[in-house]
């Protein structure tokens, strides 16, 4: 029999490549999935039939413990989050309580339940902040500067705590920017590919909304707020493959994972627009204020180098491949939805 592993926020980017890839290595995969009038399941369509899914959240402990006490994993992967930055300003205590207490309610079923799981904590390089480090590894400060950030810190010294405390097998992945068509249409890198498809398509005003519930697309312009931050973007699918690897080591140790290339939201916009053919991307943006958040990163390089001498992880896609997969997926989406 394989191994069990128990992943929370399975529905979303990360949480179905995970489970694809743990399906792959012959394990058994469950997840943990908050009860909605219509089930958020699209990306895991294809192995509905191959997992469990348990009805549970990050804020209800019953529910988390009955999963752990039914499924007995081998590994927990806590992806759950409330994820999107820009969110966490008007709704600092939901981000709290989901994305930091969140993960110690699941730690305290872990260690109450079944202490010898191993524990896959989903950090974020949001942690680091404005640090002036070009490169940004295991041991750079930490000064988070959005409600998610410091969430996100509360949460990783929480599983540095228990795996000190209690001795839980617990590793931190401090990921960078990582994303794939299957990236929610609220973050940029999505909103950048799935709004260059819809003008290639020749869409004037996208049926598709943003954050603010106006269209991505409206009159063949996009709005945007800071075009002059810089990321380090990955490929979500070959991240997944890092987060297994730290469970797999003999001891539990936190590690950054990134590609060590910084680019700004500029340059994924216009390389993005160069994917799909279109000349000239300056006459299909706009700058509105109201994107802008209430403090910003402006720069995110990570450093890399732990990951891949202790767990032989390199990534396997650069941002131009990605930004490629990711307008050819949003073509094909546009293609259905917009028309």
């Amino acid at each position: 029999m394989g191994k069990r592993a128990l992943i929370t926020g399975i529905t979303g980017q990360d949480g179905s490549y995970l489970a694809e890839l743990l399906l792959e290595k012959g394990y058994e995969v469950a997840g943990v999935v908050r009860r909605l009038s219509t089930p958020n399941t699209i990306y895991l369509v294809n192995l509905l039939g191959k997992i469990k899914l348990y009805d549970g959240d990050l804020l209800d402990q019953g529910s988390l413990d009955r999963a752990v006490k039914d499924f007995m994993p081998d590994e927990v992967y806590n992806l759950a989050a409330q994820s999107f930055v820009k969110s966490s300003w008007p709704q600092p205590i939901l981000t709290s309580e989901v994305t930091g207490l969140g993960t110690t309610r699941l730690l305290e079923s872990v260690r109450n339940i079944k202490p010898d799981a191993r524990f896959y904590q989903a950090s974020s390089s949001e942690m680091f902040g404005n640090n002036p480090q070009e490169f940004l590894d295991e041991t750079t400060t930490l000064i988070p500067t959005s409600p998610y950030a410091i969430s996100k810190l509360y949460a990783h010294q929480m599983v540095q705590n228990y795996r000190e405390s209690f001795g839980l097998f617990a590793s931190c992945g401090i990921l960078f920017n990582h994303e794939s068509p299957r990236r929610g249409i609220e973050f940029i890198t999505r909103k950048v590919t799935y709004s260059v498809a819809c003008i290639k398509s020749g869409i004037i005003t996208s049926k598709m909304s943003n954050e603010e519930k106006e269209p991505l697309v409206k009159n063949s312009k996009i709005k945007f707020g800071n075009i002059d931050s810089k990321r380090d973007w990955g490929f979500a699918k070959d991240y997944v493959g890092a987060m297994w690897l730290m469970l797999q080591q003999e001891k539990p140790d936190d590690y950054v994972v990134a590609t060590g290339v910084c680019y700004s939201v500029r340059d994924f916009i216009q390389m993005a627009f160069a994917e799909a053919g279109i000349e000239d991307w300056e006459n299909y943006i706009e700058i509105d204020a109201r994107f802008k958040r209430p403090s910003d990163l402006v720069y995110l390089r990570g450093n890399a180098k732990k990951a891949k001498e202790k767990l032989g992880w390199e990534p396997k896609t650069d941002l131009q491949n990605l930004i490629k997969i990711m307008i050819e997926s949003d073509l094909e989406l546009v293609a259905r939805n917009e028309k």
